[in-house]
């Protein structure tokens, strides 16, 4: 990003700067709990600051008093600032001039599909880790949610300049796995005809179960023959296997990536859990009772003592969690996040216990919890259970609705709150449906730029001149949001919050259909001043592009 002032700088920077050279000529230095910030009116100006209202008693003075010198002192200190003036006990409002706001456009222009980004992140090896479901089912929808979560917060870390990578924890041991392999063989043995009346309710009941001993059936009809426990384990491989090359296609028809996948099985054949463990007991984080090996995470934040062994020799899950995180940190990961459904929620508590005790900072592990989806079809709430089989496939949703749609919907509040999934409204072609208001602004710019290509408009000056001809307070509104960009894409790399970026793709899209709807661009008249429109709806659509791009959904070119 440039940094000089007569160019473009971020407002909130430009604005920082200036203030501390003010304070430095006065002795004083910026305080803690310094803000800038909108004022809360707009006729009060462009951001407002509370740092006199602060440094009052450092100063010696009044903090009103000391508003009113630093208000006059950043009026001489830039030509970029229009207005300051004291407010109230101790705050400045500041307005920028036009030319200041012009110069975002040839920011964007520089930057292309990098503007907006930054390196608050450099130099940190990030890990996050979604999904991560049992293979012993389709995806549903809330694993959608969950999907979409993780891979737009991926695409947003890099974008603040974290080294990323994705991972999806194969869950292919334990209970679950042989109970997918224990119903797989009974729908198998029913096929054949030697059974399946008294199916167990514990099994998995959905369709395709039958599906998959169906197909076993079919390739080796001997297979009914097999003794019980090398029946459920050959159904347990065959199975796993079906349902996670399902799982994997799914998530790329999502427009989901993930780098790396870690098999569980793969952890405790390593040998990895026992290793976890003796690292713990030369810790001083292992006591045994009962028969069993225990934890001491009461002493590390967590509100118990955790089971890491039981008194029968079995490994608990959370041992194996345990393994698996202490192999993430091994990896050299400096910050790792993991996308959680809402019902893990009091897993946190243990799993940051385990983060301190295996010497690794607490704050470098971050849970991302998943509300649950009410997904409602003709104003009806679809229950939803893998086990019961009555849930909603992911696939089956993006058949209706496309990845972009349901990625966007996803991403339109915060994870930890309940999302109703309206397909009705997902499904239609208005400006009620977000992803199409948004995807609509972007296709909107880049209909109106073919139609400059058409009258022989091609390139555009790059002169500066010409931006001086955008005045007009919604064309010095477009270019106020473009200015935010770079500040709402770093806050959701810091907050880890895509849904800062689906806000904000809104609310500019929101004035650009203003603006286009209130004035000609191709018609404007003065032909600089088509050049000038021009290049500001191009820098609206580079910004609407790499927003959406953050979200992982598509900008079309045309709708």
């Amino acid at each position: 990003m440039s940094h000089q002032p007569d160019i473009y700088m971020r407002s909130y920077e430009v604005l920082s700067l200036h203030l501390e050279k003010c304070l430095a000529d006065l002795g004083l230095q910026k305080p803690d709990k310094a803000v800038i910030e909108p004022p809360k009116d707009k006729k009060f100006g462009d951001l407002a600051a509370n740092w006199a209202l602060l440094l009052g008693k450092a100063a010696g003075e009044n903090p009103r008093r000391l508003a009113d010198t630093l208000a006059r002192a950043l009026r001489e200190s830039s030509e970029h600032i229009a207005r300051a003036e004291a407010a109230g006990p101790g705050f400045i409002n500041v307005a920028f001039s036009p030319s200041f706001w012009q110069g975002v456009i040839l920011e964007a222009e520089e930057a292309g599909d990098r503007f907006g980004a930054s390196l608050i992140g450099k130099g940190q090896k990030a890990q996050v880790e979604f999904v991560s479901a049992n293979p012993t089912g389709p995806l549903h929808i809330g694993h959608g949610r969950g999907a979409a979560v993780g891979d737009s917060l991926a695409r947003i870390l890099r974008f603040a300049g974290f080294e990323v990578e994705t991972e999806y924890y194969i869950n292919d041991a334990g209970r679950q796995m042989r109970t997918l392999g224990r119903s797989i063989f009974l729908r198998l043995l029913a096929l054949a005809g030697k059974g399946g009346e008294d199916y167990p309710p514990d099994c998995y009941q959905g369709g395709y179960v039958t599906d998959i001993a169906g197909e076993m059936l079919a390739a080796d009809p001997g297979l009914a023959a097999l003794p019980e426990e090398e029946g459920i384990e050959r159904c347990r491989v065959y199975g796993a296997e079906v349902i996670f090359a399902g799982i994997r296609k799914d998530l790329l028809d999502f427009n989901v990536r993930h780098e790396v996948w870690f098999s569980e099985r793969g952890l405790l054949e390593r040998g990895e859990v026992e290793r976890t463990i003796d690292e713990l007991r030369a810790g001083g984080f292992i006591y045994e009772e009962e028969g069993a090996l225990w934890f001491r995470s009461g002493a590390l934040g967590d509100d118990k003592d955790r089971v890491l062994k039981k008194s029968d020799g079995s490994l608990t899950y959370f041992a194996s969690d345990v393994a698996y995180h202490a192999d993430k940190y091994r990896r050299g990961f400096t910050s790792i996040t993991d996308v959680w459904g809402a019902d893990h929620h009091g897993y946190i508590g243990r799993m940051r216990a385990a983060v301190a005790a295996l010497g690794y900072p607490a704050e470098s592990f971050e849970v991302l919890l998943v509300q649950l989806v009410n997904l409602l079809r003709d104003g009806e709430q679809v229950a939803m259970s893998t086990r019961a089989g009555t849930f909603e496939t992911l696939a089956d949703v993006l058949k209706e609705t496309g990845a972009d749609a349901a990625r966007f919907m996803f991403l339109s509040r915060r994870s930890d709150s309940k999302l109703d999934f309206d397909l009705s409204l997902v499904r239609q072609r208005s400006m009620d449906n977000p992803v199409y208001y948004v995807q609509y602004a972007h296709a909107r710019i880049k209909a109106v730029l073919r139609r400059a290509a058409e009258r022989g408009i091609g390139a555009l000056p790059g002169e500066a001149r010409v931006l001086a001809l955008l005045e007009l307070e919604e064309e010095l509104d477009l270019m106020r949001m473009l200015d935010r960009f770079p500040q709402v894409a770093a806050d959701a790399a810091r907050a880890s919050a895509p849904h800062f970026i689906t806000a904000y793709l809104m609310e500019l899209s929101g004035l650009l259909h203003r603006y286009y709807a209130g004035h000609q661009v191709l018609g404007a008249g003065c032909e600089d001043l088509v050049f000038a429109r021009l290049r500001l709806l191009k820098a609206v659509g580079r910004c609407l592009a790499n927003g959406l791009g953050l979200l992982g959904v598509t900008a079309p070119e045309s709708m």
